[in-house]
């Protein structure tokens, strides 16, 4: 059976990578690893904390992977937690579920931020074993109303 990764980091690109990753999976008869990279504590400290706790604990981060899902249940799927540097340790788990393909969602940071924070997708790109499928969520377009 062939693996697609899916890296998480519970944002809203990631949620939306899901649903590819998901398509993919069923397209290809193929199992979903849905992972999710543990930051070092002092990691934390950069004002990042997408989490929306004040302090993420191993239990809750467990917990909010767990929730992370396929919505059809015929696709299969395994959930992992790691520590460490997520783009690292992307590429590793990659290489040790010898991955068919990854799919991960990316904030589509440019700029000054982007020169501040680094890309975790775009050095997964670089450094991965198999393919990269790389879903930048869209901004969604509000209707003005003040018309």
């Amino acid at each position: 059976m062939s693996t697609i990764l899916f890296p998480t980091d519970f944002s809203h690109a990631s949620d939306s990578a899901l649903e590819h990753a998901e398509a993919l999976a069923k397209q290809r008869h193929a199992r979903l690893v849905i992972l999710h990279v543990e930051e070092p504590p002092l990691a934390y400290g950069g004002g990042e904390l997408y989490y929306g706790l004040p302090e993420p604990s191993s239990e809750r981060i467990m917990k909010m992977l767990e929730d992370v899902r396929p919505r059809d249940a015929s696709v299969p799927f395994v959930h992992k937690l790691t520590m460490g540097d997520p783009a690292a340790e992307i590429v590793r788990i990659a290489e040790e579920e010898k991955a068919d393909m990854v799919v991960l969602g990316t904030h589509g940071r440019t700029g000054m931020s982007r020169l501040l924070m680094g890309s975790v997708a775009e050095a997964v790109v670089r450094r991965s074993p198999a393919p990269v499928l790389v879903y930048r969520e869209t901004a969604k377009l509000v209707p003005d109303t003040a018309s």
